[in-house]
């Protein structure tokens, strides 16, 4: 099942097994329940911490990661390879007693949570969201035994998909009954299962000192923002709501100088720690609600978060990014994640041999039904320009393939469904205003990003499209506060570009500073 290579390099990680766990299968006669059987003899022959032995769960094939005479196990219904291949691994290794590497609060937190709590997460071996899902929830019941979890793959289980109307992955239900969908860290999931940990968390950021700069947003623009300042010697503090944007949402990076090829989150993941190495105080699990400028010169900014907590600074960069395009639609927002969805990649697979349509005709909508094409039985690419407007050569490959229609002048109007999931698109033929109805089952929309900045309407000066206005330097409106990346009216929205702004904006907060005068009273009472 694993070659060579990738054998000696698991064998490599399974020295670090400290107790001894057992693979518990359970098994059916079919072709995927064979394939799993070797991946687990496979594993099991690289350590003798490892055993199998034999279930009877009702998903086949399935199997648990136990620690032998223990509670503490978790579970997966489907063969964990692609992007769960690492989290296969990190449960392995924390199941065998590797620890768990997360801050020791936030593990004090979810080993005291009262109650039993049992959870099953749909996930797509093509998901790149997933896996930080799954590892997080996989962390969670090894910390606490009373946590269930099992991670399902969904092109396995069709039946089990089909009957709860999953069409969006990560799917996470708790008990039975779903309980979120898309992409959580621990913080976040504690955050739904402990009441009082926002308030507790509020309290503790009330209490920490001014900042020199704070950054808000984890995208590549603040990440680069944050090494920046840091690198000055100055106190600096990142606040997200999760770190690495909307970078954890792009499949391949293959357009960052001197790296041939990466995926979001792998450069996510290496955004992050090189902003920890910096000593860069990470707040995460947070949402930025409003910005209070500067009472007087030279005084501090505040950030207003929605958890009730306010965070003060000396200089402010904003980097709060940009979200998915809606088409803003009736019936969108009643069907998201029930057929209506922002990431083929991810979801795709779920739709494999249903009529979908994917709504933009850029570079990103074409790629998106190329692949698309592979999977599902047909694809409609609907575009409102007259033309599409992605490359020539995306275009040539798109009509090439012989199960995609292509409309275009075509506004969107409404998606409709049976109350469950998606059932038609209706668009108006802008050349005629005639009104067409496509039957399919999902949507893929494509059409852009808008930026996270409504937050600041009022405050700082924004564009027509909502952008903050920044001049050569990313200042804003606002004395003292800057911005940068995808939120920003800077032109041409890539990774390099926003990296380069972010540096540039803390630069230029830097000089600020040294040029401003030295901390108000307010500043030195709040850090006494």
């Amino acid at each position: 099942m694993l070659d060579q290579d990738l054998k000696d390099q698991l064998a490599a990680y399974l020295e670090r097994l400290q107790q001894p766990i057992e693979l518990v299968a359970s098994l059916d006669d079919s072709e995927a329940a064979r394939e799993l059987d070797a991946l687990l003899d496979d594993i099991a022959a690289l350590s003798p911490k490892i055993s199998r032995a034999t279930g009877d769960d009702a998903r086949k094939p399935s199997f648990l990661i136990r620690r032998a005479g223990t509670q503490v196990q978790v579970g997966f219904a489907g063969i964990p390879l692609g992007h769960e291949f690492t989290s296969l691994v990190l449960a392995l290794l924390q199941v065998g007693g590797h620890p768990v590497k997360i801050d020791e609060a936030l593990a004090a937190q979810v080993r005291a949570l009262p109650g039993d709590y049992r959870f099953e997460t749909y996930m797509s071996l093509h998901c790149q969201s997933c896996p930080d899902t799954i590892q997080a929830l996989n962390a969670m019941s090894v910390l606490n035994p009373r946590i269930q979890h099992v991670a399902i793959d969904g092109s396995l289980f069709q039946a089990e998909v089909e009957a709860r109307q999953v069409m969006s992955v990560p799917t996470i239900y708790l008990d039975g009954a779903e309980f979120d969908a898309g992409r959580m860290s621990i913080e976040q999931i504690l955050a739904r299962l402990d009441t009082g940990a926002a308030a507790r968390a509020a309290d503790a950021l009330n209490d920490a000192a001014p900042y020199d700069v704070l950054v808000v947003g984890g995208g590549p623009a603040g990440a680069a923002a944050a090494i920046y300042a840091a690198r000055k010697g100055i106190r600096t503090g990142i606040v997200t709501e999760r770190f690495g944007g909307q970078v954890l949402d792009t499949m391949a990076i293959e357009n960052f100088p001197s790296v041939e090829y990466t995926e979001g989150p792998k450069l996510a993941a290496s955004l992050e720690a090189h902003v920890r190495s910096y000593g860069v105080d990470v707040v995460t699990a947070q949402r930025a609600k409003a910005l209070q400028p500067a009472a007087q010169a030279g005084g501090l900014v505040g950030v207003e978060l929605e958890s009730g907590a306010t965070l003060r600074a000396r200089t402010v960069i904003l980097a709060p990014g940009a979200r998915w395009r809606q088409m803003n639609v009736p019936g969108e927002n009643e069907y998201r994640n029930k057929g209506v969805a922002y990431c083929p990649h991810c979801d795709g697979p779920l739709f494999k041999g249903k009529r979908v349509a994917v709504i933009g005709g850029g570079n990103s909508g074409v790629e998106a039904a190329i692949d698309l094409a592979g999977v599902v039985a047909h694809v409609t690419l609907v575009e409102f320009d007259g033309k599409l407007r992605a490359d020539e050569v995306l275009q040539r490959k798109l009509r090439s393939l012989p199960n995609v229609d292509i409309i275009v002048s075509a506004l969107s109007t409404e998606v409709l469904g049976d109350g469950q999931k998606v059932t038609a698109l209706v668009y108006r033929d802008r050349s005629d205003d005639s009104e067409h109805r496509i039957e399919l089952e999902g949507i893929f929309v494509q059409i852009g990003l808008l930026p996270n900045t409504e937050w600041l309407k009022g405050t700082v000066e924004l564009s027509p499209r909502g952008e903050i206005i920044v001049d050569e330097r990313g200042q804003t409106s606002v004395p003292g506060v800057f911005a940068a990346g995808d939120c920003t009216t800077v032109p041409y929205k890539q990774i390099v570009i926003a990296m380069g702004e972010g540096s540039k904006a803390a630069l230029a907060a830097f000089d600020h500073l040294i040029r401003s005068s030295a901390p108000v009273a307010e500043a030195v009472a709040r850090a006494a």
